[in-house]
């Protein structure tokens, strides 16, 4: 039962790392989409 639960906190813990990351990852290519329509924006002007 111990190894149970112990492996089901080092799954959870996995997910959650993993999780993080692609948000992170997410967040930087919504970021350099915004700068890039930001920069365009500014050469049409």
């Amino acid at each position: 039962m111990t190894r149970l639960i112990a492996l089901l906190v080092l799954a959870g813990t996995a997910m959650l790392v993993t999780g993080c990351n692609t948000m992170a990852g997410a967040g930087q290519d919504i970021s350099k989409g915004g700068h890039a329509i930001t920069n365009e924006a500014d050469k049409a002007k």
